[in-house]
């Protein structure tokens, strides 16, 4: 089965040249989009929106999911302005063509269990997944530290809580390991069934330290392994967090995206699983 690669451009620079001509050399033709010249895509102008489509097409680069912040508020905020901008960005992945759009279960407070704020939760990713499906796009929930979905069961039971097509699951090794998660073995077999993306880092559990796929404890490996196994014919999309790793996003630099595609490359390889 083969992959599709992409990766989160701007991690290489916020310069959509910079991005383009790295993507290049490692002859990635896909990308997430998620910001663009120090600017969240959420907040991109139209006009700013359309420069950047002009450069990917001459590029012949495409966009793989939106990756954006919805989701990433606190569960306490008002939800009308995140439904707004959920529209907003259902305008966007139109606009490229993608019907992918990576989001979140929002930052539960610090000390407090989350299943105390399970029933706001789908509430409120119920009324995006509603979003979603009437504008004919799929959520990719994306596991992370602090939000609610930070662990594999919590991240099942938000999915099959809600029962949307519209909101499906993506797998990152490095928020798991963070969470104290073993990622293939506590969680492949629970979110497999949910999966329509892959976000590629790794981490080390003593540290949380972000590191290459293959290089951490994140059963990376395994996890890839597996998905082919399984027919899985869908985008990794690499996020390395490199050379910064925040709450809102993290920067790699062109040098340490390519050490971290190179990492993702050999693993393929050594699996023999092809990829373009």
């Amino acid at each position: 089965m083969t992959f599709i690669l992409s990766g989160f451009a701007d991690e290489i620079s916020p310069e959509p040249g910079v991005q383009l001509e790295t993507l290049a050399a490692e002859s990635i033709r896909y990308l997430e989009l998620r910001s663009a010249w120090s600017t969240n895509v959420a907040s991109l102008t139209d006009a700013k929106l359309t420069s950047f489509r002009q450069q990917i097409e001459d590029a012949g680069v495409r966009v793989s999911a939106i990756g954006s912040p919805i989701g990433k508020i606190d569960i306490g905020d008002p939800i009308g302005p995140e439904l707004e901008r959920m529209r907003r960005i259902a305008d966007v992945a139109g606009m490229f063509g993608t019907p992918i759009v990576r989001v979140f279960s929002f930052f539960i407070p610090a000390g407090e269990p989350p299943e105390r704020h399970r029933e706001a939760v789908i509430d409120r990713m119920g009324a995006l997944a509603q979003i979603a499906a009437e504008r004919g796009i799929v959520l990719a929930h994306e596991n992370e530290k602090e939000i609610y979905g930070d662990i594999p069961e919590r991240c099942a039971d938000l999915i099959a809580s809600i029962g949307s097509p519209a909101l499906r699951a993506t797998f990152d090794a490095a928020n798991f390991v963070q969470c104290g998660v073993r990622p293939h073995t506590d969680g492949y077999e629970l979110l497999r069934p949910h999966l329509v993306y892959l976000q590629v880092k790794d981490a080390l559990a003593a540290t949380g330290q972000v590191v290459p796929a293959g290089q951490g404890d994140g059963e990376v490996r395994e996890t890839l392994a597996a998905l082919a196994a399984s027919g899985f014919t869908g985008y990794a999309s690499l996020e390395p967090h490199l050379a910064k790793a925040g709450r809102y996003g993290g920067f790699s630099g062109a040098q340490e995206f390519r050490r971290a595609a190179a990492a993702l490359k050999d693993l393929l390889r050594e699996l023999s699983i092809p990829w373009h």
